[in-house]
């Protein structure tokens, strides 16, 4: 989380420009050695395994109320403020049959009030993002019971479980709570947001170490997604990722009939380019600091070609989206990018269609190009995150027509319509009590039609190597003004992924020499074939849609 986010958003092509644009040096490695922190490897087996990610983020006080006794009834953005651990906890089977095998929570550790903090203190303390006590939880989400359950019954589900983590900074009575070794926060950072400040490194280290560790041997959690960190030095980060490492090896827990070690990954969010991304949370290849952080660059780059980023900004176009992954030869070799579309700190998708006047709900093209968006993440090198209500292209009715919250004396921040925190809006999850009124919530059709699409998605990407750590290489043919192709390998599993940015039928002639094909190819969604005819396939692409295709005879 970051305050004051949507008034640094501008148009993002301008952003990246001041950044350092697509490419540049690319290793990272010219980043000098942080001679106070002790350098540590990537764990290649942990990040070879954590491609296969397909995480479900859940912003815990807008999620589902399952339980009376734990409510915030405050907070940033639209929703009930109710949402609470055992909301997350009767929606498993719910997240485990979308396809989806992780979930994301937003900080559920206690933020105690100061006296006399203002209303915008407690909101804050909503989010959990200025925490007070690292090792107890929030009782206005739950229990440690709860929080025990939620992981256990998670697990039995085949789902990895990852809390959030925010080591850069903390409220001011952090310090009234010491680590149940004795360890307490300093006294001197940089104030924050009112009620926080900074922490200060090294002198932290210890502490956040103690932190990390605790939850993975206490509840079996998988790992961390780091909130703001480029707080923390990527030195630090390092020592901080070798002790989730080690408390991960010194505990198991049983999925999928498998004992197995928690898989303790972790993804930073440095919401900057990427020559701040490859700086601020990579680091060197010399001192690594994170092995995977989310891929901002790719995002904007995604809703740049099929809607239009939160400046209103659009640039619909295949190479708009052969930019994206060209920034990513800024990071150095351990880089593991996590793809998303959206997050608790941005405008959802739906809502941005509506802003550039593309597509409202209930209309055609509004579901195509949501079906479209999630096509291109699943066919994504690496772990993947999707937020929770964009699987049924969920919005908040009115926002996009609102005025600015730079404009308005203040009413958006009440109402939580402001860009920063708009999409956090309560959830709605099938069967389950749902949205403001507590309604069981029934999907209509076009919900339930991108709400399967993404199922079907997410179910083909965990079937095929190819696809979520494949090797990709761009596919150039004769309509590549209008469809995106790539090609991706993974041993000897070859899959073409082709995507129409456009709202017409388009062919695309592939010569078999150029993409490897020596037989069929086999559409992964329908099972229909496509033969290699005088050398070559021809591929019709419905509009705003994408096809998976399968080399049946790869020429390796």
């Amino acid at each position: 989380m970051q305050l004051n986010k949507a008034a640094a958003i501008l148009s993002f092509s301008v952003f990246m420009a001041g950044c350092s644009g697509g490419g540049g040096n690319s290793s990272g490695g010219s980043t000098p050695v942080e001679s106070s922190y002790q350098p540590y490897a990537c764990n290649q087996e942990t990040y070879d395994k954590a491609k296969e990610l397909r995480i479900y983020q859940v912003m815990v006080e807008s999620f589902i109320d399952g339980d009376l006794n734990a409510n915030y009834g405050a907070g940033y953005g639209s929703s009930h403020h109710r949402g609470d651990l055992q909301g997350v906890i009767d929606s498993l089977d719910y997240i485990k049959n979308l396809g989806m095998n992780a979930i994301w929570l937003t900080p559920v550790f206690h933020s105690a009030p100061i006296s006399g903090q203002d209303e915008w203190a407690d909101r804050l303390d909503a989010t959990g993002y200025f925490t007070s006590d690292y090792f107890s939880i929030d009782p206005n989400f739950g229990t440690m019971a709860q929080a025990r359950e939620l992981v256990e019954q998670a697990h039995a589900r085949g789902i990895y479980v990852f809390f959030d983590g925010v080591f850069g900074h903390f409220k001011n009575n952090a310090g009234d709570f010491p680590s149940p070794q004795g360890r307490v926060v300093s006294a001197n950072g940089v104030a924050q947001a009112g009620t926080g400040r900074e922490a200060v490194y090294p002198n932290d280290l210890d502490f956040f170490k103690e932190v990390a560790a605790y939850w993975v041997k206490e509840l079996k959690i998988d790992g961390w997604r780091l909130d703001q960190a480029y707080q923390v030095p990527t030195g630090a980060w390092g020592e901080i990722r070798k002790s989730v490492e080690d408390a991960s090896k010194s505990v198991t827990y049983t999925m999928n009939g498998e004992q197995v070690n928690p898989l303790g990954y972790m993804v930073g969010e440095v919401w900057k380019g990427e020559a701040e991304i490859a700086a601020q949370a990579y680091g060197s290849e010399a001192q690594p600091g994170l092995c995977s952080s989310f891929d901002f660059p790719m995002r904007y780059r995604i809703v740049q070609t099929l809607g239009v980023e939160e400046s209103g900004h659009r640039a619909s176009a295949v190479s708009t989206l052969k930019e994206g992954y060209a920034t990513q030869a800024a990071y150095p070799a351990h880089a593991l990018p996590n793809g998303f579309l959206t997050n608790h700190d941005l405008v959802r998708f739906g809502d941005l269609l509506q802003r550039g006047r593309i597509a409202s709900p209930g209309e055609e093209r509004y579901t195509d190009l949501h079906k479209a968006a999630y096509s291109f993440l699943a066919a994504y090198t690496g772990p993947i995150t999707l937020y929770y209500g964009d699987e049924i292209g969920d919005d908040v009715v009115g926002f996009s027509d609102r005025v600015p919250c730079e404009s308005d004396n203040g009413a958006g921040a009440k109402a939580g319509l402001c860009d920063d925190h708009v999409s956090r809006s309560s959830a709605k999850v099938e069967g389950l009590p749902s949205g403001e009124d507590g309604a069981l919530f029934a999907a209509d059709a076009k919900q339930t039609e991108i709400r399967d699409y993404i199922r079907d998605l997410m179910g083909m990407r965990a079937l095929h190597p190819a696809l979520y750590a494949g090797t990709r290489t761009s596919v150039n043919h004769g309509q590549s003004g209008k469809v995106y192709v790539d090609r991706k390998q993974a041993g000897s599993e070859v899959v073409l992924y082709l995507l129409n940015i456009t709202g017409d039928p388009v062919t695309v002639e592939l010569e078999g020499t150029t993409i490897g094909s020596e037989g069929n190819l086999k559409d992964l969604m329908s099972d229909a074939e496509i033969a290699l005819l005088s050398g070559y396939h021809s591929i019709v692409v419905p509009p705003y849609s994408a096809r998976f295709m399968l080399v049946t005879a790869p020429t390796l």
